[in-house]
């Protein structure tokens, strides 16, 4: 019976958990990217479409995993950030932004064969930047003839 349990725990404990994701793994594909039409909707992850961004859309990496994409034909890489789900088209691995496209070589075909490796995690920002670095307090300004 121990053996059993044993078992079980081992194979319960190599399953990875959605909200994380393994450096370095590596998926092999077809990619697309994004529509025109599409630019400033909202993504998953609540953040609108920016087509001169570096994300994509995966079916099942946690958000804001960073990903490299490697166009196969070419051997040219960018490295993006994941912010929403898809894409929606059978066959198809991840969905890049226009721009993350253009810089791999693949918008002239539409659709290229590609890897995609976990390169890590990009950790969320509570407080934005332009909030955390406002001053607290309203800043007197001195005319310099009245110093």
């Amino acid at each position: 019976m121990s053996i059993i349990v044993t078992i079980m725990l081992l194979f319960t404990s190599m399953k990875m958990k959605p909200t994380e994701a393994h450096s370095s793994l590596i998926q092999k594909g077809k990619a697309s990217f994004y529509a025109k039409r599409l630019h400033g909707k909202k993504t998953t992850s609540g953040e609108r479409h920016q087509s001169d961004q570096l994300t994509a859309a995966h079916p099942s990496l946690p958000m804001n995993t960073l990903v490299e994409v490697t166009n196969l034909q070419n051997n040219q890489s960018v490295v993006v950030r994941i912010n929403d789900r898809g894409p929606h088209r059978k066959g198809r691995i991840i969905d890049l932004t226009y721009r993350a496209a253009k810089t791999i070589g693949m918008v002239s075909s539409g659709i290229a064969n590609v890897a995609v490796r976990v390169v890590g995690q990009r950790r969320a920002m509570s407080i934005p930047a332009a909030v955390a670095l406002a001053p607290t307090e309203p800043e007197v300004v001195v005319p310099a003839g009245n110093i």
